[in-house]
């Protein structure tokens, strides 16, 4: 039997499952908003529509299972906003519907340990935001969800070393300040265990074993590339975007426990120190 995956936002996070799916004989249809990047779907063996445009009806009536990618706007969330309707009615026909959400949606901790069981509490808009996308998928009667939490994503293209190569990375220090991570060859490989075995309703986290400071990410970078480690600054004296400030007003260390217990998911870059090897090697 060919299934067929409808990824809505088919990005970063969505091609690199595509590339594990191509190779079991999977349809997979996404979404883009531009004609170009349609092209590069096309060239990769998806087969893409141009949202919102493009009708959608006959790739849902196709689809078994769907990944939604796509973030929610000030509008909310804009799958839901154009096709709650449709994906509702089609609800016996999916095996696995997968949204990808941030484990911004647990707020801030202080630095303390959280799991999927954590309530959530989220302190920023974009956290408050994806919390309420994730109930109103849960809204939807006998629909398979699955939530996937996410913390920061790295991979190819994806990384310090650009910024350490230019001299422009930021050793910024926060004290007992930690993000966690994870690399998109891991994101793959957890969506394409929990396709393989679904149960719906349930919530992972999406991050690698090491919630670890920010300078020592980027100082590990600039000893892998034989470079200056860059001069530590305070996070008083720092300058900010309101984003990049956003993402130091929580601090939390974030459980992966799920994905290895339930999934039998093995992290191939379990830090960020091998996730930061690779993508050298692969430079």
């Amino acid at each position: 039997m060919t299934h067929t995956l409808l990824s809505f936002g088919h990005g970063y996070s969505a091609r690199a499952l595509t590339k594990l799916l191509l190779p079991h004989g999977w349809r997979v249809i996404g979404t883009t908003r531009s004609a170009e990047k349609a092209e590069e779907l096309s060239a990769s063996g998806v087969e893409p529509l141009i949202w919102p445009t493009d009708d959608m009806s006959t790739a849902i009536e196709a689809a078994d299972h769907i990944l939604i990618s796509a973030g929610p706007n000030e509008d909310g969330d804009p799958t839901l906003n154009l096709l709650r309707d449709q994906i509702a009615q089609k609800t016996s026909a999916l095996r696995w519907v997968g949204y990808l959400s941030t484990t911004g949606v647990y707020g801030n901790f202080d630095g303390a340990w959280v799991d999927e069981m954590t309530p959530l509490n989220p302190t920023t808009k974009r956290g408050q935001a994806r919390k309420n996308a994730e109930e109103e998928w849960f809204a939807i009667p006998n629909l398979p969800l699955h939530i996937f939490r996410l913390a920061g994503i790295y991979g190819p293209g994806r990384g310090p070393f650009s910024k350490v190569r230019k001299g422009t990375a930021r050793r910024i220090i926060k004290e007992g300040q930690v993000f966690s991570r994870i690399h998109v060859d891991d994101i793959a490989q957890i969506l394409f265990a929990s396709i393989g075995q679904p149960n719906a309703g349930a919530a992972y986290n999406m991050c690698d074993d090491d919630p670890a400071p920010p300078q020592d990410v980027i100082a590990y970078a600039a000893n892998l590339l034989g470079l200056p480690v860059p001069d530590p600054i305070a996070f008083a004296d720092a300058e900010f975007t309101p984003m990049a400030r956003s993402f130091y007003a929580e601090n939390k260390k974030v459980r992966n426990d799920r994905i290895k217990s339930e999934l039998g998911v093995k992290l191939l870059f379990p830090t960020y120190r091998e996730g930061l090897r690779r993508l050298l090697d692969q430079a």
